[in-house]
């Protein structure tokens, strides 16, 4: 089943829903030719493992915190807060604590 992404003029609700973050679903909210968005869902302890795009990328931490590793160095990430990628550059991130992050791609054309 394909995922159902938003419409162009759709409004998106970002926030963490009302219960426990791990109740919650990561979810493709939108691609479109030029850009990418999603919402993902880190319990605590969850890595997502060492990769790259070719775009540059955003990752804003909406709830909980983040380890976000590249380039040799790690940064932590707190709900409220964004960090900006360039692209080709590998990385990868942990969940400290459960977490929602809202990461945005740039793709080449």
């Amino acid at each position: 089943m394909a995922i159902a992404h938003a419409a162009s003029g759709q409004v998106i609700d970002l926030l963490p829903t009302a219960g426990p973050l791990t109740e919650s679903r990561t979810v493709a909210l939108f691609k479109s030719e030029g850009l990418e968005l999603m919402r993902l869902v880190l319990p605590q302890g969850k890595t997502l493992a060492p990769h790259s795009v070719k775009g540059d990328i955003t990752v804003q931490c909406l709830a909980g915190e983040v380890n976000f590793f590249a380039a040799g160095e790690v940064r932590r990430i707190k709900s409220g807060q964004l960090l900006w990628l360039e692209g080709g550059v590998e990385h990868s991130l942990t969940a400290v604590v459960d977490a929602q992050v809202l990461l945005t791609i740039v793709l080449p054309k």
